[in-house]
């Protein structure tokens, strides 16, 4: 690439508000900011992210978005920021992993509430599965369900649940799809305490 190119690359990509290695906000030093992808003539870089703690890497093909968590990354965070920088308002979303903790919860209608259970050690996450909504605030609120694997007294055990929070152990990889065509957003629910989807 000859230097004018480059200049007037970098250029195209500040215009845009595209995240650049120099306001990269993760330690990961095998993404640089001078990598760009080409895709169908549209220029944008490999994005990474480091917000309250979290570190992650993704990027886009197509109309999906391909999260990399790294260790000590709390993954519904990840999905929620990603959503946030790329103001995607309602999706779906599933991963695998190893993690090092987990909070499931399982909801109990007659106290309105939901009961927290905390997993940690080495955690297969076999499945984890969801969606992004934007609730009555115009907030992103997630919903969530997850299944874990581990060994309990030298034998397997599976728990599974509501997804709180799921911290990374040695990787996650999530695929995030926004909605097309439309917004779903998310009602209270007053006779069970919760909130379902809404297509008002």
């Amino acid at each position: 690439m000859r230097r004018n190119d480059f200049v007037r690359l970098n250029e195209f990509v500040r215009r845009n508000e595209f995240v650049r290695r120099n306001d990269s906000v993760c330690g990961n030093d095998s993404v640089r900011g001078n990598e760009f992808v080409r895709r169908n003539d549209f220029v944008r870089t490999c994005k990474t992210v480091r917000s309250k703690g979290i570190t992650m890497d993704y990027r886009k093909y197509g109309r999906t978005f391909y999260i990399r968590g790294d260790r000590g990354d709390e993954i519904i965070g990840c999905i929620l920021d990603v959503c946030k920088r790329e103001h995607i308002r309602s999706a779906t979303f599933s991963g695998i992993g190893g993690c090092s903790e987990a909070q499931i919860q399982t909801f109990l209608p007659e106290e309105r509430a939901f009961e927290t259970q905390t997993l940690s050690g080495m955690l297969e996450l076999v499945s984890l599965t969801g969606s992004i909504v934007t609730d009555e605030h115009d907030d992103l609120s997630q919903h969530s369900h997850a299944v874990f694997s581990y060994k309990e007294d030298g034998r397997h055990a599976v728990a599974a649940g509501h997804t709180k929070s799921i911290t990374v152990l040695y990787t996650a990889e999530i695929e995030l799809r926004p909605v097309d065509g439309g917004v779903i957003s998310r009602r209270f629910d007053e006779e069970t305490g919760t909130g379902f989807w809404s297509f008002d």
